[in-house]
């Protein structure tokens, strides 16, 4: 069909007429969600609920391993069916869904009708945080789960332990209750680590499909991690009491060729303990870098929790590592190019803005998070930054903007605040990645609450709805509450306007901007540098931000999950059928578990890096082909070299849409005081007013609090946390 055809925009919607777009738009309606997705979810979920009972164990396993164990697989074939095959083939029904959903006007109101009043927040205060009800739900069922698992084989286990049963094994009634609880703590662990990495994985097809990235996510990975820790922890403590007690400690010592090894079941222990220690909130942010590297023992805990196990076991938390190992693998790829720094904005606030050539064709939503490396600061360390420009408005350049706030940001504004700032600095990056499209254009008023650098979501936001306002698009009421420590701060307002200023009406969207300084108790006197823009020189060597598998990367991504489980399912066929099986049928050899591990394990990783690296390079190559056809139709015009150039400026200059004064000459400021957000909150009498909040934890939580009261029936509650 035509409108299948896909080479460089002709999936663009402006190339497409009325017909086409309904085309697309009934395609996207078929694909949500399709049966066999919801038939493929309730199989899994069924399969987790009874996976504790004999009846899965004595009945169902037994007759799935009879329909498909092959020479080709072996019993590894049933796992991989049962655990596998359901998730993987759920994320590639979400990345072609993804792909069309664009072409879908109204998906957002759709989604947007179910999730406002299950995202309100329901928990402010405690432990977990601010908890929204459909986190609650979740949370719930979670937990039930674990109870119900735990409670299932610690009775299916218990029942059977008897004085006679326990005589005719030389062992005290408590010493094989003792066996049997640390087998269910490792089996309950599991349930965690199977879960464990679907979070991280920033370019997930199943985290946007619910409407997360990993940035909110990140903290059910902490939660998960800890409980699978924690599980883990009890699991190996209670079988070296267990051997102590029955006399067997040189267990500790055993790898058999067959079964569990016990050798590697404490490395991968171990490692996870290191990682755990490393985790903990006081020494990730006093120690960071020592939490970054020891977060990559993860590979020594899979590599050996496989070979505790076995691969067709850990075939258990084989879809979301295998997942996490593509997204991985891409970013990898992503981060060994030198992007293109245009320029650069510094304030006298310590605040940078950083604008970098993009390619026209990279879209992105509204509060986009883009991971940062700049060499000439650190080789090594990588900062997340929210994109604070639009590509409606900025369809070549993307801009984020740095508060020095740490000592590898403070370096940074060390570096272009000097008088001979460098030439050029080597920047790799990763992203942008994407949040859900957002649905604050049905409310009626936008109220978005500050804190500090906590602005810079809301610029983008602002941004894409003065672009809206001036395609006569209908706003909502807007209302900025910006909470800053000291009155130079208030020039983070000039950045809702990019650095090249713009060509819209920014007087068309009804905003007011309110700002709140609360250590000073009057503007600032102080001498300060003036405000100044530094544009860098270019190198062959960088090119514009693209996206990591191009415009279509949605459907480049179904198809490298596709592609490489069938590449590994092939290989692994072809081994077992002609190497294992022969050695496996054997009456005097036995095929070792850990080779077989190693094989299944060497084959995965091999046929992800093949799958991605290529599809990688072909976009890549790809996009090299559109620019030279774009370069040589176009025209140069003689230009200056502003690329040569270091100057200073004044920040009016480039407000051209605000006539005669900046957004912060037009900021209403209160000196000395904090803001009464109940109060604010609480004239907001449109009958549909959505809250954004970024900042500190405890402005979250009063927000949160607000809105989550029985009074404020109309308020939207959205948070952006940066912080783990």
């Amino acid at each position: 069909m035509e409108y299948f055809r896909i080479e460089d925009d002709a999936w663009s919607p402006q190339m497409q007429n009325g017909e086409e777009r309904a085309v697309m738009h009934c395609i996207v309606l078929i694909l949500q969600p399709t049966r066999s997705t919801v038939d493929e979810i309730n199989r899994y979920i069924m399969i987790w609920i009874m996976m504790p009972t004999n009846l899965f164990w004595l009945h169902w396993l037994p007759n799935i391993r009879a329909k498909t164990d092959s020479t080709y697989f072996g019993q590894k074939g049933a796992n991989i069916l049962i655990y596998t095959f359901p998730i993987l083939f759920i994320a590639i029904l979400g990345c072609l869904y993804l792909h069309l959903d664009k072409y879908g006007d109204d998906t957002a109101e759709r989604k947007h009708s179910y999730r406002t009043s299950l995202s309100q927040p329901v928990i402010v205060k405690g432990p977990l945080g601010i908890v929204s009800g459909i986190e609650v739900f979740f949370l719930v069922a979670f937990v039930s789960l674990l109870v119900w698992s735990i409670s299932a084989y610690m009775y299916q286990m218990f029942k059977n332990i008897s004085k006679e049963s326990a005589s005719k094994m030389e062992e005290s009634v408590w010493e094989v209750r003792l066996e049997s609880v640390a087998l269910l703590l490792g089996l309950v662990g599991n349930i965690c680590l199977a879960f464990l990495f679907f979070p991280v994985a920033r370019g997930s097809s199943i985290l946007r499909q619910v409407g997360l990235t990993s940035e909110s996510s990140i903290k059910y990975h902490i939660w998960l991690g800890h409980t699978a820790l924690a599980l883990f922890t009890a699991h190996g403590l209670c079988f070296v009491v267990f051997w102590a007690s029955t006399h067997q400690i040189s267990e500790v010592l055993k790898w058999d060729k067959v079964g569990p090894s016990n050798v590697a079941g404490e490395v991968a222990l171990l490692s996870g303990i290191a990682i755990w220690i490393t985790s903990q909130s006081p020494v990730r942010r006093k120690l960071f870098e020592l939490f970054f590297y020891t977060h990559h023992l993860y590979l020594v805990f899979i590599l050996f929790f496989i070979f505790h196990v076995s691969f067709s076991y850990s075939c258990i938390m084989l879809p979301g590592f295998y997942l996490f190992l593509i997204d991985r693998l891409l970013r990898f790829l992503q981060s060994q190019q030198r992007v293109s720094l245009i320029s650069a904005r510094t304030l006298p606030c310590n605040a940078i803005e950083l604008n970098f050539a993009k390619d026209s064709r990279l879209t992105y939503n509204p509060s986009s998070i883009i991971f940062i490396n700049v060499k000439n600061v650190s080789k090594l360390q990588w900062h997340p930054f929210t994109v604070t420009s639009n590509h409606k408005t900025d369809p070549d350049q993307l801009s984020v903007v740095v508060k020095c706030e740490g000592s590898w940001s403070k370096k940074l504004y060390e570096i272009l605040s000097s008088p001979t700032p460098a030439d050029r600095l080597e920047v790799s990056i990763e992203g942008p990645y994407s949040p859900a499209p957002n649905t604050y254009l049905r409310s009626q008023a936008l109220v978005m609450v500050s804190g500090g650098s906590g602005v810079t979501p809301f610029i983008s936001i602002i941004r894409e709805l003065i672009y809206l306002s001036n395609m006569n698009h209908k706003i909502p009421r807007l209302l900025l509450v910006a909470v800053f420590k000291k009155s130079a701060d208030l020039s983070m307002l000039d950045f809702i306007l990019p650095l090249s200023g713009t060509s819209q009406d920014a007087s068309r969207l009804q905003l007011q901007i309110v700002a709140y300084i609360t250590r000073d108790r009057s503007p600032s006197t102080d001498n300060q540098k003036l405000p100044r823009s530094i544009f860098f020189k270019g190198s062959d060597l960088e090119q514009p931000i693209t996206s990591v598998l191009g415009p279509n990367s949605w459907l480049w991504l179904g198809a490298i999950i596709s592609s490489s489980f069938v590449i590994f399912l092939l290989l692994l066929a072809l081994v077992h059928r002609y190497y294992i099986y022969p050695i496996d049928h054997n009456s005097n050899q036995i095929y070792s578990q850990a080779a077989t591990s190693t094989i299944s394990l060497v084959f995965l990783c091999v046929s992800v890096m093949i799958t991605a690296t290529i599809s990688f390079l072909w976009n890549k190559k790809q996009y090299k082909r559109i620019t030279r056809q774009i370069q040589t139709t176009e025209t140069p015009t003689p230009t200056a070299t502003p690329a040569t150039e270091s100057w200073h400026y004044m920040v009016d200059r480039e407000l051209e849409s605000v006539p005669h004064q900046s957004f912060t000459e037009a900021t209403e400021v209160h000196y000395g005081k904090r803001p009464n957000l109940k109060n604010i909150l609480s004239e907001c009498k449109e009958s549909n007013v959505s809250v954004l909040v970024s900042g500190p934890k405890k402005m979250r939580h009063d927000v949160a609090a607000i809105c989550s009261s029985s009074l404020a029936k109309n308020l939207h509650y959205e948070c952006f946390s940066f912080n783990w």
